[in-house]
């Protein structure tokens, strides 16, 4: 593990994890939050590509459906609020992500612009991402443009209502095989996974303290993210690059520490269908 965390690894890990988050908030402060129409499947690919260009990252996890359990956990936390915790410590994170992205747009202009550039060119090359071997690139890129799989890729990726409630997606008009999904609720359409995917998935979160380190996940690579801002109003660094590698280490210490710390909470052997880990009754 020593050797695991002084290499590079941290900055891939880190930088893989930004990239899925957005493949989805000390952020902007405002006197209510704006709505947006998710009242069709496109519509709420628009919503996500206009809330990122409203400076508002800090919405997107509104339109994330996660189907939770009807069970309360010992602690008398339903794991439907365990989830509304989650996703509200990932928009702050989206938050802040876009606050240092806009400092680091304003710190050096011309380099951003080359690396998003670099990032165009590679993506419309074909139908996927060439991701770089070179860490610091992969690290510079992203940074430069944290959102851009959402604000460059809109006019690529749509989404075919089936008239049944759900809505596959399309990109370059193949049908996405990916495990995602949008879905009509009552609030209009959100993304989503389908349920029984995610329930017979081992790694999903399944008990109270499991979605708790999720939340902690989150909480960490905010404050990471904090850190760096600190580091980078003190103007610790000569270049792009260089802060990108920091933010990317910073980012990949904290994701490894929790992951190690969830990793040892999962269950040995087949999950079973009920909670595990503590005393979650059923409502």
């Amino acid at each position: 593990m020593a050797d695991f965390m002084r290499g590079m690894r941290p900055f891939r890990a880190a930088a893989l994890l930004l990239s899925t988050l957005l493949g989805v908030l000390a952020g902007p402060v405002g006197c209510s939050d704006p709505d947006y129409d998710t009242s069709t499947p496109e519509k709420t690919l628009d919503a996500a590509t206009k809330m990122i260009a409203d400076g508002r990252p800090d919405l997107l996890p509104t339109l994330i459906e996660i189907k939770a359990r009807d069970i309360t956990f010992d602690d008398g936390v339903t794991e439907a609020s365990a989830i509304g915790d989650v996703k509200q410590k990932l928009g702050d994170m989206f938050g802040r992500l876009w606050r240092v992205s806009q400092k680091l747009k304003q710190r050096w202009p011309d380099q951003v612009e080359k690396e998003a550039r670099a990032v165009k060119a590679r993506f419309a090359g074909g139908a996927g991402v060439a991701i770089s071997r070179d860490i610091g690139d992969l690290l510079s890129q992203v940074m430069a443009d944290p959102f851009f799989y959402l604000t460059q890729t809109r006019e690529r990726l749509h989404a075919e209502d089936l008239t049944d409630g759900t809505a596959s997606l399309e990109w370059d008009g193949e049908t996405w095989q990916g495990p995602v999904l949008l879905i009509e609720t009552k609030d209009g359409w959100r993304v989503s996974v389908p349920e029984a995917l995610v329930q017979g998935n081992d790694v999903w979160p399944q008990t109270r303290q499991e979605w708790a380190v999720v939340a902690y996940m989150m909480l960490g690579i905010e404050n990471s993210l904090k850190d760096f801002e600190r580091e980078l109003d003190g103007g610790k660094f000569r270049d792009l690059r260089q802060a990108s590698e920091r933010v990317g280490r910073l980012i990949g210490e904290s994701v490894i520490a929790q992951g190690i710390i969830y990793a040892t909470m999962k269950p040995k052997g087949k999950p079973s269908d009920a909670p595990q880990g503590g005393a979650e009754s059923a409502k």
